[in-house]
């Protein structure tokens, strides 16, 4: 049986991250794409001479053109302008709708059965403006987010409860940003609400923490974003669908009526297979997290309604 093909295209720190976990998990053949002359080739060439130290059969190519690219499974796009301090996710609208038009426009035409995963910021309006180049299928194209923003507020309720990261389970929803909605009612510590073990001024600033996790990162870093996470959770969704898992994860994807949402690409829970996005998963919401995922709502619309493709 063929081995599965799995483009990134970025070669920055998100992509390489990715590319490199991608073969270290032997999930297929990686394409790195990237613009700037040289650079997907030396970070190709690095990772496959890792290969013998890693026991890695898998094939990694890089490329300034899309032609390797083709009849690739799955598609990630991970190129765009990285947050600098004090830069707002929205403030890349304009810029990265560009780059990643320009990026969809090349390789969807390549790759037409492939599922298409969007990484780059402001990532809701990003994974619209990748739908609407592509014209794939809406259930072949999703945004990671809520598997990142997920993996934070678990990471910081194991850091306050003094446990294993791996007990900790947790849920956010809506869009990738300020107001997404970190679902403290689902939050659990091997099944204990963890609202009956931390204090709720305490939980309040771990969702605050959840909701700023990039920015705190972006302001440690000065020169930089996040980029570690990131790629983990591309990765997460990358085998969920490669190896048809059926994997439960909280991504942007396409609502059309669940939760009262339509038209629009937003954090929801879906069950990621072969095909993509095989299922939103509708949960009902209370009063204040219907208020609050609605607001979130609105502000992925402002964004998609301000986006001249």
């Amino acid at each position: 049986m063929a081995r599965k093909k799995i483009t990134v295209i970025g070669a920055g720190n998100v992509g390489a991250t990715t590319a490199q976990l991608l073969a270290m998990k032997a999930l297929g053949d990686v394409v790195l794409v990237d613009v700037v002359e040289g650079m997907p080739q030396g970070k190709s060439l690095d990772l496959a001479e890792y290969r013998p130290l890693a026991g890695l059969d898998v094939d990694i190519i890089g490329a300034n053109d899309y032609a390797p690219s083709k009849g690739s499974d799955v598609i990630v796009i991970t190129a765009g302008l990285a947050r600098k301090p004090g830069m707002s996710r929205d403030d890349l609208l304009k810029m990265n709708t560009q780059i990643v038009k320009d990026c969809t426009a090349k390789a969807a035409p390549l790759s037409p059965e492939a599922v298409l995963m969007v990484v780059s910021n402001p990532l809701d309006a990003m994974v619209y403006v990748a739908s609407e180049v592509s014209k794939f299928p809406k259930r072949k194209i999703l945004g990671m987010a809520g598997v990142l923003d997920s993996a934070r507020f678990r990471c910081f309720l194991a850091m306050e409860l003094g446990c294993s990261v791996e007990d900790v389970h947790a849920l956010v929803l809506g869009g990738h940003g300020d107001t997404m909605v970190p679902m403290t009612r689902f939050a659990n510590m091997a099944g204990i609400p963890v609202a009956e073990l931390i204090p709720k001024a305490k939980l309040d600033a771990i969702v605050d923490r959840t909701r700023n996790g990039g920015a705190e990162i972006v302001a440690l870093l000065k020169t930089g974003s996040a980029y570690y996470a990131p790629a983990g959770s591309v990765v997460e969704m990358v085998a969920a669908v490669i190896q048809d898992r059926k994997r439960i994860l909280p991504v942007a994807a396409y609502c059309d009526k669940e939760y009262g949402v339509k038209g629009l690409f937003v954090g929801v829970p879906a069950r990621l297979g072969a095909e993509g996005v095989e299922q939103v998963i509708e949960l009902k919401l209370q009063p204040e997290e219907k208020t609050l995922f609605d607001q979130s709502v609105d502000h992925v619309r402002k964004l998609v309604r301000e986006i001249k493709i």
